[in-house]
């Protein structure tokens, strides 16, 4: 069976998406609270918007703290022309994607100048000048009040209800890990690795750094738009005060420690940093008001002794059962 998700990822792609929409089942049967299918949801349009970060940190090493400020301007553009203009879905989600995905590109311009830490805070200002908007350009985003939305119409007569909508999301999040692994696997996957192993050795290879950088910035911002649209749909409002840089550096922590570079790790660490608090913490006695600091001992504990991410634990399993098996021959003979 290994072998077989080895030479075929997207079978386990799809076993994954499989268990993810059994969630409502379990719901409903009394397994689980309803309530946990929208923070599960919640969690999986996160994963969504990190994975596109683990692109630009993980494979192009380009770090950016403007995640939340992009995923939140991509909500306010849905919301207003499904809410305000009546435009179709589908017309709204290109328009979300596309409009922050150009802003996206000029930092990508900006990246050629500037980079590191320094980068990290010209995306920052990028980000608080995108919420500093949101909370004042009341026509548009309601201001302080937030910006509702409704559940999606699809092709504009299929109407959604919470439980379909996250059956939409479950497959745009399988979709979006096949188009990762594959684009990651692929010509422009090793292009970006050489270029965040060494620019000068990229470039003496002949990877172009203004194209690899744009396409970076340009992904990571489709990404986190898509999860914007999607946050919007499904918990059904947007506040200024969601998109701050509390968010940006949840997105950051939850790649660091699900794995960089690793797909699986970043849904994982999309768990540990969003769901685990609501599903686990907040359900044991007298401290449902600190599950979000066990939370944080969580992480920091993760960190210190899997500085790889958690999507390590498996091998490091494999090679304890190895060991064990070892010791066992030994001992026979």
């Amino acid at each position: 069976m290994l072998n077989i998700l080895k030479k075929h990822p997207w079978i386990g792609f799809v076993i994954f998406g499989i268990l993810l929409l059994l969630v409502p089942q379990l719901a409903e049967m009394g397994i689980m609270k309803q309530g946990y299918i929208t923070t599960i949801g919640g969690t999986l349009i996160y994963a969504i918007a990190a994975l596109g970060l683990n692109i630009l940190l993980g494979y192009s090493g380009l770090i950016s703290l403007g995640t939340a400020g992009f995923m939140g301007l991509a909500t306010y553009i849905s919301a207003y022309l499904t809410k305000d203009l009546n435009l179709p879905f589908e017309m709204s989600l290109i328009l979300a994607i596309l409009i922050p995905t150009l802003i996206g590109v000029i930092v990508g311009l900006v990246s050629l100048k500037i980079e590191g830490l320094y980068l990290a805070i010209a995306t920052l200002a990028v980000s608080e000048v995108l919420r500093k908007t949101f909370e004042e350009l009341d026509m548009f985003t309601n201001g302080f009040s937030g910006k509702n939305a409704s559940y999606p119409v699809l092709l504009g007569r299929f109407a959604l209800d919470r439980t379909s909508t996250y059956y939409l999301i479950v497959v745009v999040l399988i979709l979006v890990m096949l188009i990762t692994y594959n684009v990651m696997n692929g010509r422009l996957g090793r292009a970006l690795n050489a270029m965040r192993g060494s620019e000068a050795a990229a470039q003496a290879m002949g990877v172009n750094l203004l194209t690899h950088r744009l396409i970076a910035f340009a992904l990571a911002t489709i990404y986190a738009s898509l999860a914007g649209v999607l946050y919007v749909h499904f918990i059904k409002y947007s506040y200024p005060s969601i998109w701050n840089l509390k968010l940006s550096l949840d997105f950051l922590a939850m790649i660091v420690i699900g794995g960089l570079r690793s797909i699986y790790g970043t849904v994982l660490g999309a768990f540990i940093v969003f769901a685990v608090p609501d599903l686990f913490l907040k359900q044991i006695p007298y401290f449902k008001d600190l599950s979000y600091v066990l939370n944080g001992l969580l992480i920091i504990i993760v960190i210190i002794f899997y500085p790889n991410g958690l999507i390590s634990i498996g091998t490091d399993i494999k090679k304890a059962i190895k060991k064990i098996i070892k010791r066992g021959k030994e001992d026979e003979s």
